[in-house]
């Protein structure tokens, strides 16, 4: 017991996600009525699409999977993506309590006059997650921030499947944030400029001076 302690000490920053939970929730109970609401014109050219709640609920597994790895395999890779993320969704959080913002753009799934699975699956969404606090939307980020996590994973580079794979998946989630509803086209372009904001302090210069001494002090001991 003492020697799994020791190795997976670092599970202590998973820690944040208590700290995200109530922070988000509260914001969730609190920013129900009077918010800013999200519009662009390209909102309105996206159709409802609901066979996109497939990949959006798959964005769970999508990042549990991917720290779950980094926290068995590589301890840097593991700090460098929870890094990533937990900064990434702490800003926006900052953001949903100075700004309270939300949208407008869900519609009456009873008046689309079709009725099948997958409508349920988005019924239950929306019936459990609130239209408000979306900008910057943390699917778009979380999900791009993933996939340039498993892009500077020596070990997963490796596997030359899986950061095809990745992309794949990050852009159909991407997607169904605004075929779903779930967001406007703006909340994922201020997604996508937090993440080339906060790229320089994550795998900027000093980590990528880190790696370049770390694989040089490897091949000296071989």
């Amino acid at each position: 017991m003492k020697q799994l302690l020791i190795k997976y000490r670092h599970a202590w920053v998973l820690s944040y996600g208590l700290l995200y939970m109530i922070w988000f929730v509260w914001l969730e109970n609190h920013v129900t009525k009077e918010y800013a609401s999200v519009h662009i014109w390209m909102d309105d050219l996206i159709p409802f699409n609901e066979w996109f709640v497939i990949p959006y609920f798959l964005w769970f597994a999508f990042i549990a999977v991917t720290v779950g790895y980094f926290f068995f395999t590589s301890r840097s890779d593991f700090y460098r993506c929870c890094a990533y993320l937990f900064t990434g969704m702490t800003i926006c959080l900052i953001i949903y309590t100075i700004w309270p913002n939300g949208q407008n753009l869900r519609p009456n799934l009873d008046a689309l006059g079709r009725d099948n699975i997958l409508i349920d699956m988005v019924r239950m969404l929306y019936a459990t997650d609130t239209s408000t606090n979306v900008c910057p939307s943390i699917h778009v980020f979380n999900s791009v921030a993933v996939c340039i996590s498993i892009y500077h994973s020596d070990s997963l580079r490796e596997k030359k499947f899986v950061f095809p794979a990745a992309v794949v998946l990050a852009v159909l989630i991407c997607m169904a944030t605004v075929f779903l509803k779930q967001h406007s086209v703006f909340d994922g372009i201020c997604a996508i400029v937090l993440i080339a904001a906060l790229y320089p302090f994550v795998y900027g210069r000093a980590y990528q001076r880190q790696k370049a001494r770390r694989l040089s002090a490897e091949h000296i001991q071989e």
